[in-house]
């Protein structure tokens, strides 16, 4: 299958047919001209060398060469061909809070949507690096393993929902260390080697309950593993809100008292989980969702060679419409517009016809 690497040039093929007008109408007017110097008998007589065909033959050529090196330029490409490139980059592994909590609505539209959105465009600006998906809430689990594919990363943050883990809570620390998993460590299949090209980022309303996700910080930064979060949520407090079957919000969730529960962003819990794993706190409210300081820590992450690629491209095709072109334009340059008394086809079958009588 013919593959064109600048398609837009291809528009240029519009001239051809224009230049073919143009030159029928000029060789129309330059008949009339003629016609009303000399008959055409009169015409032949003057100028006997003079050609019919070989001025249109010559036409032809030049548009001939002339699409041809439109699509040279076009850069024609077919079939494939296999290429190594090295690739390099940093490992994060960014783990989501699933807990109910992320489902104030004190952000819009809720903290667990606008966390996805700041997901993604944290995915938007890395180039190269590999990257995890660890969701949680009492307990927690890999959504995807490492890879740098950010589509399919995309693809996996779309599916992610509260009701994917029954276990409710907030288990900051189990999720770092499932984080930890996803980058190598403990893995017997694969050599831990401290390097200072890993970063963990938690994205949660900093409500832990179930365990000490201090500890667990300070345990990945004493293996170079920087530990970032980013508070999804406000500081005044906001009830949770349930829905029916439907999706239909109809309550909000309550205490066994009968209560209102009240959740609200725990910037101390985040903010010394961040000071443990050597990493940046930043908050993302519904003023403004920058994580400047996120991506700068990011940014200064070692970047490391982390083996090769092997993937398909088409291979260029220029050189046989250029070649052809380049044939037309020797065969126009060869071609004279007046017949060759010395080389004339009719006259050297007429001699010797003559001579075999």
């Amino acid at each position: 299958m013919i593959h064109f690497e600048h398609t837009q040039l291809l528009w240029l093929l519009i001239l051809i047919p224009l230049l073919a007008a143009a030159w029928v109408i000029e060789r129309h007017l330059q008949r009339k001209r003629l016609g009303r110097f000399a008959d055409t008998k009169m015409l032949g007589r003057l100028v006997p060398d003079a050609s019919r065909y070989r001025p249109t033959f010559k036409i032809v050529l030049i548009l001939m060469a002339l699409a041809l090196l439109i699509i040279a330029l076009a850069n024609p490409q077919a079939g494939t061909r296999l290429q190594e490139a090295k690739r390099q980059g940093s490992d994060i592994a960014i783990c989501l809070d699933i807990s109910n909590s992320m489902m104030a609505e004190d952000i819009q539209p809720n903290r667990l949507e606008r966390s996805k959105r700041a997901i993604g465009n944290l995915l938007s600006e890395l180039a190269g690096d590999r990257v995890s998906l660890v969701i949680f809430a009492g307990t927690s689990f890999v959504q995807m393993p490492l890879t740098n594919d950010y589509s399919a990363a995309k693809l996996f943050l779309d599916q992610i929902s509260c009701d994917q883990i029954s276990t409710q809570g907030t288990a900051i620390g189990d999720a770092i260390n499932t984080a930890m998993q996803t980058l190598g460590y403990d893995d017997p299949d694969r050599e831990w080697v401290r390097s200072k090209g890993r970063a963990i980022i938690i994205i949660s309303d900093g409500e832990n309950h179930e365990d000490d996700a201090v500890a667990a910080a300070q345990k990945a930064a004493s293996e170079d593993v920087r530990v970032c979060t980013i508070g999804m949520g406000l500081n005044e407090g906001t009830p949770i809100p349930e829905y029916d079957s439907r999706g239909r919000r109809n309550s909000y969730k309550r205490a066994q008292d009968g209560s209102i529960v009240m959740t609200k962003l725990n910037e101390t819990m985040l903010s010394e989980i961040a000071r443990a794993g050597n990493g940046a706190y930043v908050r993302a409210g519904n003023a403004s969702n920058s994580m400047n300081e996120v991506l700068q820590v990011i940014e200064k992450l070692d970047k490391e060679q982390y083996g090769e690629a092997t993937f398909s491209e088409y291979e260029s095709r220029y050189q046989y419409p250029l070649s052809a072109a380049i044939i037309c334009l020797v065969a126009e340059i060869l071609i004279y517009e007046r017949r060759n008394r010395r080389f004339n086809l009719q006259r050297l079958l007429q001699k010797n016809n003559n001579q075999t009588t």
